[in-house]
């Protein structure tokens, strides 16, 4: 005897018609059914079931072909429901059934216990409602933008040539170029006093040559 396991159990779809088909016919029939039709005066086998109510479906009338088709045909789904039970079911129609909720309580903007109910304090406004309020722009030279990000050796080689992250190549390299004038011995008499800062200005420059954070 072929006994499978567990873990050999087919859940294919075909495995499943094939196993509901041995009790009941493609067209519905359970040909199997030991029941008589239910409807008056008929002795034929009810193969066919039919659920006794819209508020009891798990009980079912036993029919044969003609009088199952009869009952169906009479079927209604409200025929037991009150005006307020329809309504309430045509309500949960209309969102598929589905419940839903308010994102935020809109009666009170200023609830923090809401998920969004103080994202415009993220925007550095005292009120939701500041951005049609008629007080005047920031100034645009007062508002700091968002740092590039950047190895730490080229933040540093940017602050030895005092240059911001916003700087092109070409304006790099002439600041480069005007240091190393400045600081070079030959402009200086000789004197090797900045020879130290000539030597940040010139690795300062190496970090950054060939930087793909700068537009050329």
């Amino acid at each position: 005897m072929n006994r499978r396991t567990p873990l050999e159990f087919d859940i294919s779809v075909s495995a499943d018609k094939k196993r509901r088909s041995k009790n009941r016919g493609s067209s519905g029939a359970f040909e199997n059914s030991s029941h008589v039709c239910e409807a008056p005066g008929c002795e034929l086998t009810g193969k066919y079931r039919a659920p006794k109510s819209p508020k009891n479906v798990e009980e079912f009338h036993w029919f044969c072909l003609r009088h199952v088709k009869d009952y169906n045909h009479k079927w209604n789904f409200f025929e037991d429901h009150s005006a307020e039970e329809l309504e309430k079911q045509f309500r949960a129609d209309r969102v598929w059934e589905r419940e839903t909720s308010p994102f935020i309580d809109r009666t009170d903007k200023n609830d923090i216990h809401q998920p969004e109910g103080r994202a415009w304090a993220r925007l550095g406004l005292d009120d939701p409602y500041d951005m049609l309020s008629s007080a005047p722009n920031p100034d645009p030279s007062q508002t700091r933008l968002p740092e590039k990000r950047l190895p730490p050796s080229e933040r540093k080689a940017l602050g030895i040539l005092g240059a911001p992250d916003t700087i092109t190549k070409s304006e790099l390299r002439k600041i480069y170029k005007e240091l190393v004038k400045d600081l070079h011995p030959d402009r200086n008499s000789g004197s090797r006093a900045d020879e130290e800062r000539l030597t940040e200005v010139v690795w300062a420059w190496d970090q950054l040559k060939a930087s793909r954070s700068f537009k050329s």
